[in-house]
């Protein structure tokens, strides 16, 4: 009887083995796995996007809908895949490397030679490499940054690796169109004597970038209309210009002498103003001193004539007949007295009359 009641039950030994207990494990922990990588799969595309996103859903290869800010419900991939974008409040900035000097152009510029090249070629292939020819044959460079934003989300989603691309192929056109629209002076300060003389060449470059967002603009209009929009506007350029290294000088020592040019017209009028104040301070006292000088000869002039102008007066009106030999007799004796000796003839008598000469 205890023997009957000890004896196993057919096939507990196989239950109870320790491989059938393990593999019982392992097959509810890849039940497990397998029940969580659903459920991470199917919730893969439920998330949460931030107010400077949104996202465009695409069903099946599909543009489907565009998500602002907000909690995203979507089929997970491959039925719905979901591509993130900036907001449309959001500005991006880019800037032109196209618009640039290359680094192999620069290397040459340092070296003299293109190191790239095994036959060690001149740089001279690349001497026009990130310039710009404006519209009086001048040569500048522009480094232009770009501030845009997605203005049609599926658009930017169908051109995708293509939209930055063709961003800058539009921004070096337009570029290189307002620079050969202008002339040096309108793009930078390449002679500021100017800026005196016509203060519209200060308002043509302010205008610079507002010219070149518009010539953007109207090229990606251009494409939306042809259907071949890249869903961007540009709402910004900055624009820095320079010019190539070996003008630099050239346009430095043209400033330098205009400089000089200016200095020494000012110079010049100073010493004119001041040659001009010598001789005025020199005809004043030239003339105070001829007047003086005539003043003076006046009084005495009128001082010696004084006895004159007294005897004139009766002489002239007959009031004194001997008035003449008085004066005759009153100074006779004094021209006399000087004299060592004298002849006197009768101016009445017809005579001859020899005078013996003074003696040697």
């Amino acid at each position: 009887m205890s023997n009957v009641g000890t004896e196993p039950q057919p096939g507990s030994e196989r239950q109870g083995s320790p491989w059938l207990q393990a593999g019982r494990l392992v097959f509810v922990a890849l039940y497990g796995v397998t029940i969580l990588a659903a459920l991470r799969w199917g919730l893969s595309n439920v998330q949460q996007i931030s107010a400077d996103k949104r996202a465009v859903v695409l069903r099946m290869g599909e543009l489907s809908r565009v998500q602002n800010a907000g909690l995203l419900l979507a089929w997970p991939e491959p039925f719905e895949q979901v591509v993130m974008l900036p907001s449309a409040e959001s500005v991006i900035e880019r800037r032109v490397e196209s618009l640039l000097r290359s680094e192999r152009a620069n290397q040459a510029d340092a070296t003299g030679i293109d190191a790239n090249d095994p036959s060690g070629g001149s740089a001279d292939a690349y001497a026009g490499s990130g310039f710009l020819l404006t519209g009086d044959a001048g040569v500048v460079q522009l480094d232009v940054r770009v501030f845009y934003r997605v203005t049609n989300p599926f658009n930017f989603v169908l051109q995708g690796d293509h939209v930055l691309a063709a961003l800058d192929r539009i921004v070096t056109r337009s570029a290189v169109a307002v620079a050969a629209a202008r002339d040096l002076d309108t793009i930078l300060v390449a002679r500021p004597e100017l800026m005196a003389n016509d203060t519209g060449v200060a308002q043509q470059r302010e205008r610079l970038r507002g010219e070149l967002v518009q010539a953007i603009n109207h090229s990606l209009v251009a494409l939306q209309d042809e259907g071949l929009g890249i869903g961007v506007e540009v709402v910004r350029a900055d624009v820095q210009s320079s010019l190539p290294a070996s003008t630099i000088n050239a346009f430095n020592a043209v400033l330098t002498a205009s400089q000089q040019a200016e200095k020494g017209i000012a110079d010049a009028r100073t010493g004119a103003a001041w040659e001009m104040q010598n001789a005025t301070q020199n005809s004043d006292r030239l003339l105070q001193v001829a007047q003086a000088q005539a003043s003076e000869r006046l009084s005495t002039a009128q001082a010696t004539t004084a006895s004159m102008l007294q005897l004139a007066g009766p002489l002239k009106s007959g009031s004194d007949p001997g008035l003449l030999w008085r004066i005759y007799r009153e100074r006779m004796p004094g021209i006399l007295s000087k004299a060592g000796s004298m002849t006197t003839i009768n101016p009445k008598d017809d005579a001859r009359l020899i005078i013996q000469g003074a003696g040697k």
